[in-house]
């Protein structure tokens, strides 16, 4: 990269407009192109939810959020939501009548993996696929739910292990950014978490992002794979349960009852180019 070749680059970045102007404000605008945005949380806590939303937005002309183009979902572990996505395409559609086409989810395609190494050949097919352009749309979305279910499984933790593991996630996050710069992608994919005891200072007094711990359903977690995979994306998003009881007040009970709620955050862990955000739902 040349002092000349970033004077060519453009001002602003385009992005996806989650569809909440809360969230998309705390992301400054949305999830942005030509990079890699990362969702960890626990199971349940809306991250598929959140992708599937996102492949049918990615839909709508960038006049209304979206990028104009299709998308590209792979997911790893599960049997895929396509009830789901049906749901949200006609629920789209209705909305958006006359920006979304009879059939949503013509736009969206859809390829499961079960290891990384065939994540890296599929990521290969891709880029072919998308410079084909047959496409009604062209692809302005990658989605991988979950990167983290293709490495608990197959690998062990000793040292060999792990330095494969480095391997394969350099591999797989240099592709998926030259795929996001060469053709304007927005890439998105989801991680899971695991219970993390230690000091709070960090792992050897390194403290990863803006926030000092991150805590879902009353535990202490970290994002699984670990700080070599963090320094392979560009931003992390947290999305947290909470549990939290409230006492409800009747006429035909002696005292108040009291019943649980789910109270969620949204938390912006590192973002290259917005101040931290935690944000209540």
């Amino acid at each position: 990269m040349t002092p000349q070749n970033l004077m060519l680059l453009p001002l602003s970045t385009p992005k996806l407009s989650i569809g909440c102007p809360i969230l998309d404000g705390c992301l400054g605008g949305g999830i942005p192109c030509n990079s890699i945005t990362e969702l960890v949380g626990e199971r349940g806590s809306g991250k598929t939810q959140l992708c599937l939303q996102l492949t049918v937005r990615a839909q709508l002309p960038p006049s209304h959020g979206g990028l104009g183009g299709s998308s590209l979902c792979i997911f790893t572990e599960f049997s895929f939501s396509f009830r789901r996505l049906q749901q949200l395409g006609n629920l789209y559609h209705a909305s958006y009548p006359n920006l979304i086409g009879m059939e949503p989810l013509e736009d969206i395609y859809v390829h499961g993996v079960h290891d990384a190494q065939q994540l890296i050949h599929v990521l290969r097919d891709i880029q072919a696929f998308i410079a084909i352009n047959h496409t009604r749309l062209p692809v302005k979305l990658i989605v991988i739910d979950s990167i983290a279910a293709l490495f608990r499984s197959q690998y062990q933790t000793t040292p060999t292990d792990l330095k494969r593991w480095y391997e394969i996630f350099f591999k797989i996050s240099g592709t998926l950014k030259a795929l996001a710069n060469k053709f304007g992608l927005a890439v998105v994919v989801t991680n899971q978490v695991v219970d993390f005891i230690g000091p709070h200072d960090g792992v050897n007094g390194v403290r990863l992002g803006n926030l000092e711990c991150l805590h879902t359903s009353g535990r202490r977690v970290s994002a699984t794979l670990g700080l070599a995979w963090a320094h392979c994306i560009n931003s992390r998003v947290f999305l947290a349960r909470h549990l939290q009881s409230v006492g409800v007040n009747s006429r035909n009970a002696p005292s108040p009852i009291i019943s649980t709620q789910t109270h969620r955050t949204f938390d912006l862990v590192f973002p290259p180019i917005c101040p931290m955000h935690r944000l209540n739902l």
